[in-house]
């Protein structure tokens, strides 16, 4: 499928999947969709505790290192896992503007380092940020109480409905800890139904630019 390039609403680039006219982040604003769902929402619960967050998927890497960038004012000690089965090329990680449009030029080499470390181990990006990157599909995941935050960055159920089901959210529920959080951009009645029928506890928030609501669960 053809995928390229774009500018999104707040100046960030991401990647489209032409073929679906699908993104990997909103193409309102990929750096505002992110704070606002999964810092805002997410991060921000635990403030000053050490955590274990799973990111479904790794894509182009923004989710991971805004993360780190928060990480470092948030405190606490973070295990960061990106599950991705088609990891981004190079050519299109190059492509990409977050360390401008962050300016975040201090981490740049950091946000290499995501991207160019070997997958299935544990990269020490800094002494108290470790990145895990696992190359498998989201129902191989088979971590039982691992996670207390997942960051479900899925293609929509529009273009990949077996993605929201209540066999991936079993999946989710079983790798997450008690009284974890799941956050994603999500909002489809549907999507709330399946959550909910696997034992997760579903609250509609206010949406990122562009949407109206989002979804968030809890263990």
């Amino acid at each position: 499928m053809e995928r390229k390039i774009i500018t999104t609403g707040d100046g960030s680039k991401t990647i489209q999947i032409t073929d679906w006219d699908e993104q990997y982040h909103s193409k309102h604003g990929a750096v505002q969709e992110a704070y606002h769902v999964f810092i805002k929402h997410g991060l921000a619960l635990f403030a000053g505790k050490d955590i274990s967050i799973l990111e479904i998927g790794f894509g182009t890497g923004l989710n991971a290192l805004i993360t780190y960038i928060e990480s470092k004012s948030n405190g606490g000690w973070l295990r960061y896992t990106g599950v991705e089965a088609y990891p981004v090329s190079e050519a299109e990680m190059a492509q990409l503007n977050y360390i401008g449009e962050l300016d975040a030029e201090a981490y740049e080499n950091d946000f290499k380092r995501m991207h160019n470390s070997d997958w299935e181990c544990d990269i020490h990006i800094s002494n108290d940020f470790i990145l895990r990157k696992e190359r498998k599909f989201f129902a191989d995941i088979t971590d039982e109480n691992a996670f207390d935050l997942v960051y479900f960055d899925a293609f929509g159920a529009r273009v990949q409905p077996e993605l929201w089901t209540e066999d991936i959210f079993a999946i989710m529920y079983k790798a997450m800890r008690k009284d974890g959080v799941l956050v994603t951009y999500a909002a489809k009645g549907s999507v709330r139904r399946a959550m909910q029928a696997v034992g997760f506890e579903v609250e509609r928030l206010p949406g990122p630019p562009g949407k109206r609501e989002m979804l968030r669960a809890r263990k």
